[in-house]
């Protein structure tokens, strides 16, 4: 496992590192159905979510969904489950995912090296930044999409973001994830996320 080292010349080092596919695993953070609709730009974070998701599925990066309490605040909105038909949600009480057993059993016994985590989803300032912050304390280099992350508020969406990376995880977007986990034009991965991207 990759340790965050706390100077900014380490943030750089961080930074500059390509994301490499089998390095990474994808963690959607409560896309819920009531959760949903208050959401700041709510639409462009379903979509660009689908697109990491699509995206992972291409290069066969694990995805992991996560839900907050959905007795209450319901089950991941069908336009993300639908892609992810295999993964059943975890469900945890704790706004970060690492204060779930089940969250923390379950990426450890993801296969290879997955030392980078890709996170989407919402709170920006809540339930993502925990789980952002948490997982560089454990030695996790961290991504996060910030057109594919948002909150209540355009307010909190961004302290959210600048929160997490003053931490050490580098604020990201999903095209940018995606061309660089791609690569190439020519990669039969991005040529099949292409249309999609057009969209």
């Amino acid at each position: 496992m990759v340790t965050i080292l706390e100077t900014a010349e380490s943030y750089t080092e961080i930074a500059r590192r390509p994301l490499e596919p089998e390095q990474c695993a994808l963690i959607v953070v409560d896309i819920q159905q009531k959760l949903l609709p208050p959401i700041f730009q709510k639409d462009q974070l379903v979509r660009n979510s689908q697109l990491l998701i699509r995206a992972a599925g291409l290069l066969k990066i694990p995805a992991m969904l996560t839900t907050q309490y959905s007795k209450g605040l319901g089950q991941t909105v069908p336009e993300i489950a639908s892609l992810l038909p295999e993964s059943e949600a975890i469900d945890k009480d704790r706004f970060s995912c690492f204060g779930s057993d089940s969250f923390c059993n379950m990426l450890k016994r993801l296969p290879g090296n997955r030392n980078t985590l890709l996170l989407c989803g919402m709170e920006s300032h809540i339930c993502v930044a925990q789980t952002a912050l948490a997982a560089l304390r454990e030695g996790y280099l961290v991504h996060v999409a910030s057109d594919a992350v948002s909150s209540r508020t355009e307010w909190n969406w961004k302290i959210g973001l600048e929160r997490m990376r003053a931490s050490g995880t580098v604020i990201s977007s999903t095209e940018m994830m995606i061309y660089e986990l791609m690569r190439s034009s020519s990669s039969p991965a991005f040529k099949a996320m292409l249309p999609y991207l057009k969209g």
